[in-house]
């Protein structure tokens, strides 16, 4: 590759992305100025709401028949901490309050108290509101109050008994003694807020060079006279992916110097402070090294992410609505640092976003693992190689370059100016998938939660009725959509080899992974067995019948044949086994899932047909409701189905029947007519 060219076309991208001012808005101003800014601001904040809350008067109301024992203890507390807090601590009397809760709300009084004698003691409510911060602060003064007047009052009683007042109220002494190290305790603080906001910055500082250099240069319409220099499109690929990973670096340094910073400045705060502990700064030097290679490899991954997104995008605007998912998942996933007792494991320090996370999280308490960290740096650089060349299969296809109608969104435009037939676009698959799968998450969940099984096919319903709409109001054709066409004998068939073969393979890789992630099988049995219930005919018709057709006629249906409108076959097929895979939410589903998706497009794209599909969905599924119901006669039949645990050889001899049904089910669909 002529490095000449590449090193050219590299300082032409930095010098059009700097010319954008939000460019340098976004990876100069809000590292070196907005940072500090907030976190001083917010800590300039808490400290006047504190010193505010200190120096409030406080009326408070007592009606309690104890010979005024609780007011005076309230009094003297008032001028016990006088000399700590400058709080004043007014007596309303409580014969001129006629409606305390009508006192309250109006907020003449904080708080108001009551008593009475109850079983030979005296029993005190208090009344105030949560919402309102000065009463719900003097609850807190009163409550204080009561604890003392208990804890002197109970002294009084076992000294009148004659007994040991210390023996009887500490009758054994404790202390609690923290051995985390001054550093350790600073980095657990660190690790928890640190990985999220490096993450989420070093998105924001790639998101805008990405749209430049994609997007924007074909808004500008420069990208056709890019194309026609004496350049490959790797090499025009390649400058591209430089620039906006470089500009991610550059943002990625300035946000750690930048927070750097405000550690010093924390530090420097808590030094002053006798009660607090030094530091020994150098300790966080390695750490810091191993953070800054883990965020360069994630500079790389994430500007390779963003240029795949934003490349589909025609213009600015557009580009920012299709950023703004990836922006949401990666905030979604950045969360997993706040998840305590979250271990890096060799399976999650696979996980895109969540190992860099949980790597820099460990790093800043001094759990060291070489070889994790060898696994999270290759993995971002192999995830980024990957995105790269599916970048460059979207620079080499002129259809997604240039196109102007197949993507665009069509929902929202007016029902008389669409035009009948076709297949709705990319846009509007997009926008309606992910309008179904929230209100799966939701109102599916809830459904799910309160109604059993009847949820679970209100949940199928939401599935097929959504993208349904969809097709009906921009006028599509339902024949092309989903497929609804018809195929000959040799289409069903082969699509049951399919079945049977998939599914012995889905049990081997379902026991491996089982092994990996045992919380997230345990989680899927618990909620499997959850909805199922006793009715066995209700059970087929929701797990097995319902699926095989409404989410058929959205994945294999919908999604497919839009993406396979625009798309090549092997990227439409991807995506949608992806799509599936992630649908049901699972780690130990998640391959297994992917890998039936992928099948079920093949079914489809080779019988041009969704009723095999449609099949090889309901046997698949039918055979999972066969085990949990009839567990010792389909253990009679295939062992392997009702263990415990698959051992090794268990899964060569599943892997050894399954592939040859695979095998016979492709041949046979090779011979399969298209209608």
């Amino acid at each position: 590759m002529n490095t000449k060219i590449i090193r050219t076309l590299v300082k032409k991208e930095m010098l059009d992305v700097f010319r954008d001012k939000k460019t340098v808005i976004m990876m100069m101003v809000v590292p070196v100025i907005l940072y500090p800014l907030i976190f001083i601001g917010a800590m300039q904040v808490v400290a006047f709401i504190s010193s505010s809350m200190e120096t409030q008067n406080y009326r408070i109301a007592v009606d309690a028949g104890d010979d005024d024992a609780f007011l005076h203890k309230l009094l003297e507390q008032g001028e016990a901490d006088e000399e700590e807090n400058a709080y004043e601590i007014t007596i309303v009397d409580a014969a001129s309050v006629a409606d305390y809760e009508a006192a309250l709300n109006e907020e003449t009084i904080d708080v108001y108290v009551a008593g009475k004698m109850q079983d030979g003691r005296m029993q005190y409510d208090v009344y105030y509101l949560n919402s309102v911060t000065n009463s719900d602060y003097a609850a807190g003064i009163v409550m204080e109050a009561f604890d003392e007047l208990r804890e002197e009052m109970t002294r009084q009683r076992i000294e009148a008994a004659g007994l040991n007042v210390h023996e009887i109220l500490e009758p054994i002494g404790y202390e609690k003694e923290n051995m985390s190290s001054s550093e350790q305790s600073l980095g657990s603080i660190m690790g928890s807020v640190l990985p999220f906001m490096l993450i989420i910055s070093l998105l924001m500082g790639t998101m805008y060079p990405a749209i430049d250099t994609t997007a924007g240069e074909r808004e500008r319409g420069t990208l056709e006279t890019i194309l026609t220099l004496p350049v490959t499109n790797r090499q025009l690929i390649v400058s591209k992916f430089i620039t906006v990973a470089v500009i991610g670096m550059i943002s990625a340094l300035l946000n750690i110097l930048s927070m750097g910073g405000i550690a010093f400045y924390i530090y420097a705060i808590l030094e002053m402070q006798s009660d607090v502990g030094s530091f020994d700064m150098a300790m966080f030097v390695p750490a810091i090294l191993v953070c800054m290679l883990a965020i360069f490899a994630f500079s790389l991954f994430i500007s390779a992410v963003t240029m795949c997104v934003t490349s589909f995008a025609k213009s600015y605007k557009e580009a920012n609505n299709y950023i703004t998912p990836l922006m949401l998942v990666v905030m979604f996933v950045g969360y997993i640092g706040f998840i305590p007792n979250l271990e890096l494991t060799r399976a999650m320090a696979m996980m895109p976003v969540a190992n860099i996370c949980l790597l820099i999280k460990n790093m800043l308490v001094f759990k060291v693992d070489y070889g994790l960290i060898a696994v999270v740096l290759i993995s971002n650089v192999a995830y980024a190689v990957v995105a790269i060349l599916f970048l460059s299969k979207i620079y080499d296809s002129e259809a997604i370059l240039f196109s102007e109608q197949k993507g665009s969104l069509q929902l929202f435009e007016k029902r008389s100016n669409l035009r009948k037939g076709g297949v709705p676009t990319v846009s509007d698959v997009w926008f309606v998938v992910a309008v179904t799968i929230l209100l799966v998450l939701y109102a599916g969940s809830l459904l799910q939660v309160k109604y059993g099984l009847a949820g679970v096919f209100g949940t199928q319903l939401i599935l097929l009725l959504v993208p349904l709409a969809l097709v009906i109001y921009t006028k599509k054709d339902m024949k092309l959509t989903y497929g609804f066409t018809g195929t000959g004998a040799a289409g069903f068939v082969g699509s049951a080899f399919l079945a049977v073969g998939v599914y012995l393979i889905n049990i081997m890789l379902a026991g491996g992974l089982m092994k990996l992630f045992p919380q997230s099988a345990e989680n899927v049995e618990t909620t499997f067995s959850g909805i199922m219930g006793d009715n066995v005919p209700a059970a087929f018709l929701v797990i097995a019948l319902a699926p095989a057709v409404c989410e058929e006629m959205l994945f294999r249906g919908l999604i497919l044949h839009s993406l396979k409108a625009r798309y090549r076959v092997v990227s439409a097929i991807a995506i949608t086994a992806a799509l599936f895979g992630a649908y049901h939410m699972s780690l130990v589903k998640f391959i297994p899932t992917g890998l039936l998706g992928a099948v079920l497009c093949y079914v489809v794209w080779k019988t041009g047909s969704i009723y095999p599909a449609m099949l090889m969905h309901f046997l698949n599924n039918a055979c999972s409701v066969i085990v949990t119901y009839f567990p010792e006669q389909a253990g009679r039949v295939v062992p392997m189905l009702v263990k415990d645990s698959v051992t090794f050889a268990d899964m060569l001899l599943l892997l050894g029947a399954g592939l040859p049904m695979l095998g016979i089910g492709v041949l046979v669909l090779r011979k399969c007519r298209k209608s």
